[in-house]
Formats: C-alpha cells, structure tokens, sequence
C-alpha cells in the first residue's frame, strides 16, 4: 500500500490584548501560539503550545506585577488533536461547519493536553523532526488502524 502524502503546517497566531472595561466585550490578553499541523486526505494532527509570548506592553504590565516574571514566559503544552471530516468516537456533532485544516468541510476533533505534555517532551529532546515523527505515527493511529 502507497504512504499517503502528509502535508506539514507550522503557525504563529498572534499575541493579543482584547481587554475591555464592559464584561461583555472582555476577551482578556493571550500570548503567541505556536501550532504543528499534519494534514492528509482523512484529516489532520496538531501540536500546539501557548508560548507565554505576549506584546510588550502586556509583558511589562505582568512583570511589574509579579517578582517572578520569567514564570510568565513559560511555554505552556496546550494540545494534541485531530480534526476528522467524520465522527470518531460515538456520534459526535461537528465542532466546526467550516475547518481550515478539512478544506472548510465540517470538522470533529478532539485533544489532550496530557498527550500534550508528552510531545513537548520529545520537542525539547528531538526538536521539530521528534514531533512530526510522533505526529505522523498519531495520524496512522487515529486515521488508519482498522481499515
């Protein structure tokens, strides 16, 4: 059987700061993420991490307000998912109408910040080709076993 061709994606969502006095428009501050995706015919896998990156003047606000800044630039594990075109565990309704990962197909996903915290390990000793190694092998697992 021919491998299927993945694709590998990396992003960097921006760094925000969408606070605002009325509770209802409040969307707080939030750093850069930094997403690893690999997407193929039957969907995608992600790696992401919130990077603690945050713009400047909210950095300097948060290390005015706390002795101990460099907490606040810890990177943080955030998740491993997929995004399915199907369901895949029970019947699950879409989590999305419109998924960039699925062309813009309705998508299903699910994560684990656990499962997180395991790549982020083989991140730091493997660097990016640890974490599309293991990412490829999750694909295979969520996508391929059982057809």
């Amino acid at each position: 059987m021919e491998q299927e061709k993945l694709q590998r994606i990396v992003e960097m969502e921006p760094a925000y700061d969408k606070r605002d006095p009325d509770p209802s428009k409040n969307y707080g501050i939030h750093g850069v993420n930094l997403r690893m995706v690999l997407k193929g015919k039957k969907g995608a896998v992600q790696f992401l991490i919130y990077t603690g990156w945050h713009l400047p003047h909210v950095q300097e606000e948060l290390d005015n307000k706390h002795q101990l800044d460099h907490l606040f630039h810890k990177p943080i594990p955030a998740d491993v998912g997929y995004h399915s075109p199907k369901p895949i565990h029970g019947d699950y309704k879409p989590t999305s109408e419109s998924c960039p990962y699925l062309d813009g197909k309705p998508c299903y996903c699910d994560g684990s910040a656990l499962h997180a915290e395991k790549v982020f390990g083989i991140l730091l000793e493997k660097g990016s080709d640890g974490v599309w190694g293991h990412l490829e092998d999750y694909y295979d697992r969520t996508f391929t076993q059982g057809e």
